[in-house]
C-alpha cells in the first residue's frame, strides 16, 4: 500500500494538503485536510478499467465557489434545523441560517470549510489519515467546545472506513456525515438515473416544502420509496408521488435502516459492473439524487447537471432536536460520540 502527500493549495498562510491512498489492487482515494473532502475514489469496472466514481474538483477555488458539499465532512449537525434554533437545558440557541430561514449542514462555516490537522497512520494491510479539529464554544451558534476526530482508512479489500469521534465540554448536538456524490459509471460518463439501489429499509421520513421533516414516518411498501428488492433511481424521477415531486423529481429523504453492517445499502451500475455497499451503525441514510445540482459550471471537463451524482449520507435524522420521537442527536458533557461507516467497492460479472 502507498500514501502520497502533496500540497493542494495555500490559503491565508495555511497549507492545504492532498493525501492519496493506493492499495495493492490499484484502488485510490484522495482526500484534503480542508473539509475532510474526498476528491477522488478510483476503482475498476468489470473490464479492469480504473476510473473516478465521485464528484469533485482539482482546485481549491472551485470548492470555494461552486461545491455543494462535494465529498465533505458535514457538521456539527448534518441536514436542516428548523428556523436555525433549538432549546437545550432550558437555554435557547440561535444558529447560523444558511438555507433560507433554516440552518443546514453545520452553518456558514461548518466542518466542510475548515482546515483540519492531519496525521498519517500506516499499517501493513491498511492506511489511515486521522483528521482532528477543535470547534470552539458557540461556533456557528452551538454550545460547547467540541474536540472532533475523523479517520479515513483504506484496506486491501477495497474498503474505505470513515470513523467519527467527538467529545464536548457541554451538553450539545452532534450528527456528522460524509457528503460524497457517487457516480459508478466512471469519470461521469453517464448520469445516475439507471443506477439500481437496494435498501434494507421499510420506512422513510416525510418532508415539507422546506425539505424539513414533518415528523411523520411513513411505510415505503408499494411506493417509489420501496428499495427493498432494488429500484432504479429513475423511478423517483418519473414518479408522481408528492414526496418525489417535492424533492425536485427525485429523492432527498431519510430512510430508517432496519439492519446495520449487513449490506444494508447497495448501489449498482449494470453497464460498468461497479457495485458499492455501504454499511453503518447510524440509524438512517439520506438519499439525495442531485436534483438541485446546477448546470452553470464544469466538473473535470464534464458539464454539471441534475442527477450527475447521488449521496448516501449515513447519519441521525435531520432536525431531530425538534422531533422527540426521532433518535436523539444530543450528546452529554464529556460523552464520547462514535460512529463508523464502511464503503466497499466491488464488481459484478
Amino acid at each position: 500500500m502507498k500514501l502520497v502527500k502533496r500540497i493542494f493549495a495555500e490559503l491565508k498562510n495555511q497549507t492545504i494538503f492532498a493525501y492519496n491512498f493506493k492499495n495493492d489492487n490499484g484502488m485510490e482515494v484522495e482526500l484534503l485536510n480542508y473539509g475532510g473532502i474526498i476528491t477522488k475514489i478510483i476503482v475498476p469496472d468489470r473490464e479492469g478499467k480504473l476510473e473516478n466514481v465521485v464528484l469533485g474538483f482539482d482546485t481549491i477555488d472551485e470548492y470555494f465557489q461552486r461545491s455543494p458539499y462535494f465529498g465533505a465532512i458535514v457538521g456539527r449537525v448534518a441536514g436542516r434545523i428548523k428556523d436555525g434554533e433549538f432549546t437545550l437545558n432550558g437555554v435557547s440557541y440561535n444558529l447560523a441560517k444558511n438555507n433560507g430561514n433554516n440552518h443546514l449542514h453545520g452553518g456558514i462555516k461548518g466542518f466542510d470549510k475548515v482546515i483540519w490537522d492531519a496525521h498519517v497512520i500506516e499499517h501493513e494491510d491498511r492506511l489511515s489519515v486521522e483528521l482532528s479539529y477543535v470547534s470552539n464554544d458557540k461556533e456557528e451558534g452551538y454550545p460547547g467546545t467540541l474536540h472532533m476526530k475523523v479517520t479515513y482508512t483504506l484496506t486491501n479489500k477495497n474498503e474505505l472506513y470513515v470513523c467519527y469521534e467527538g467529545v464536548s465540554d457541554q451538553r450539545t448536538l452532534l450528527n456528522v456525515t460524509n457528503h460524497s456524490y457517487f457516480n459508478l459509471s466512471g469519470n461521469l460518463k453517464r448520469d445516475i438515473l439507471n443506477h439500481v439501489l437496494t435498501l434494507k429499509s421499510d420506512r422513510m421520513v416525510e418532508l415539507n416544502e422546506e425539505l424539513l421533516p414533518t415528523g411523520e414516518i411513513c411505510p415505503v411498501k408499494g411506493t417509489a420509496f420501496d428499495f427493498s428488492i432494488g429500484r432504479a433511481i429513475k423511478s423517483g424521477y418519473e414518479s408522481k408521488h408528492p414526496q418525489n415531486i417535492l424533492a425536485g423529481n427525485g429523492y432527498d429523504h431519510p430512510f430508517i435502516l432496519s439492519e446495520h453492517f449487513n449490506k444494508e445499502v447497495e448501489l449498482k451500475d449494470e453497464e460498468s459492473g461497479r457495485v458499492l455497499i455501504v454499511e453503518t451503525d447510524q440509524p438512517a441514510v439520506v438519499l439525495y439524487t442531485g436534483s438541485q445540482l446546477s448546470d452553470n459550471y464544469v466538473i473535470r471537463d464534464v458539464q454539471s447537471r441534475k442527477y450527475l451524482g447521488l449521496c448516501l449520507e449515513t447519519q441521525g435524522l435531520p432536525d431531530a432536536i425538534h422531533h422527540p420521537q426521532f433518535p436523539s442527536i444530543i450528546i452529554e458533557k464529556d460523552e464520547l460520540y462514535q460512529s463508523t461507516t464502511k464503503y466497499t467497492f466491488s464488481i459484478t460479472q
